[in-house]
């Protein structure tokens, strides 16, 4: 699993300059007012050829009373999960009283603190951060995230012990329960435990964390992880539900599949959308469970409904299948992991490359591409270059006459021959002579 580094600090920083200059990326809103980034913003940092993972915070300012009180708690959980922290400060400031109670909260965590010490844009304030050793922390790093100094030494520094060599997979579908707290997460565990044909093993799962379990269903291993469980007890902690996210984020980065859960009786909201898109964007294999089907009084009505709202909804995943279930009465629990395996085989599925040409070849006889000022899209080959997701790269002459709307009609006629249910699949392209 990636190290997980988080920004830790007061408001107005520049916590989210930091963390846009180090994923490369301008995914935090950047706002002169204080506070304007309330939720954890996550992003993958690439340098040289390690990565680590990085969580924005929302700005703590211990003074104020309004809606700190979550952005102090998700910090908390943020601190609690992460690996090494990222203490921001502001260069051109004196520490004030906000800054110390801050430094206290990260004094009690047995966690590595690198006090960032921002808005040092020349040598002179380069000389004062030696001040900061007054925190108490042992490592500062000046950085000015406006004029990009410091990074190099702070990835230096974070990246260090970071092992280049991957560790070795082991041979088993994983699979996650994402979702919000109380859509039946832990209930359809145990549901899916409790099958006829599964049978729950005695050796535990993983050491990494207390709630993946190993089982058997039809012969096979598999494990499955929960992230409903929260290592911090206290009734916040569960019941404000952009919490979850950050669990669900780690759970993400180890399974094949994901397996998002929704409640039937509340519908689906926005954050189910953003739970999801992690899922999306790191390749993995998903599956969408309507829980509480129990509570749904015409079935058959109720099925189409939900299948125009999941439809509606997830357009940026169409190749996702949904399955209607109960974990309480176990009603068609049966239906799920054969679902769940359907997705992970096709994520790792491999093309034959005549084939996939052949399919390529009908397509642009069927629809030509469009032309763009005189000049149009010639697609020479096209290639299978990876797996988990699938990954297409295709020679052309000019990749920069690839419309969107083109690249999905070729998406939709592979998905058409190839069954991809279940998994993205990725498009590169490449001009003919370009290695």
């Amino acid at each position: 699993m990636k190290k997980l580094v988080c920004l830790i600090g007061k408001p107005n920083v520049g916590k989210s300059s930091i963390f846009n200059r180090l994923i490369k990326e301008q995914k935090s809103i950047i706002m002169d007012t204080p506070g304007i980034t309330r939720d954890r913003i996550y992003g993958t940092v690439n340098y040289q050829d390690k990565s680590f993972d990085l969580i924005d915070t929302g700005g703590i300012d211990l003074g104020k009373e309004d809606f700190n009180e979550d952005i102090k708690v998700q910090a908390s959980l943020a601190i609690n999960e992460s690996d090494l922290i990222l203490f921001v400060v502001d260069g051109k400031m004196d520490l004030d009283s906000n800054d110390l109670k801050i430094r206290d909260m990260l004094i009690k965590t047995d966690k590595k603190v690198i006090v960032l010490v921002n808005k040092i844009d020349n040598e002179k304030r380069m000389d004062n951060i030696y001040n900061y050793y007054e925190l108490g922390f042992e490592h500062i790093i000046g950085v000015s995230a406006e004029h990009n100094i410091g990074f190099r030494e702070l990835l230096e520094e974070i990246t260090k012990d970071i092992t280049v060599k991957e560790e070795e997979k082991e041979d088993i579908l994983k699979f996650s329960i994402i979702g919000r707290p109380n859509v039946g997460k832990s209930s359809l565990i145990n549901a899916l435990l409790n099958e006829d044909r599964v049978i729950v093993s005695n050796v535990a799962g993983t050491t990494r964390d207390a709630i993946d379990t190993r089982f058997t269903y039809e012969k096979k291993d598999y494990i499955a992880i929960d992230t409903a469980g929260m290592r911090k007890k206290g009734r916040i902690y569960e019941n404000v539900e952009k919490y979850s996210l950050l669990r669900s984020l780690r759970a993400i980065e180890r399974s094949d599949v994901c397996v998002l859960v929704i409640d039937a009786e509340e519908g689906i909201i926005e954050h189910d959308k953003h739970i999801v898109s992690y899922a999306v964007e790191k390749g993995k294999g998903i599956v969408i469970v309507v829980n509480k089907w129990d509570t749904v009084e015409d079935p058959n009505l109720a099925i189409k409904k939900w299948k125009l709202d999941v439809e509606n909804n997830f357009q940026f995943i169409p190749y996702a299948n949904i399955v209607f279930l109960s974990a309480l009465t176990k009603k068609r629990i049966h239906t799920l992991m054969p679902e769940i395996i359907n997705a992970y085989e096709n994520n790792r599925k491999e093309i034959k490359t005549s084939l996939l040409n052949n399919v390529i070849v009908d397509a642009v006889s069927l629809h030509q591409p469009p032309s763009y000022k005189g000049k149009r899209l010639k697609i020479y080959f096209v290639s299978q270059t990876g797996t988990c997701p699938p990954k297409f790269t295709f020679q052309v002459n000019n990749k920069g006459l690839v419309h969107f709307s083109y690249e999905r009609y070729l998406e939709n006629k592979i998905r058409e021959n190839f069954d991809f249910r279940g998994t993205p699949i990725i498009f590169q392209y490449k001009n003919k002579n370009e290695k």
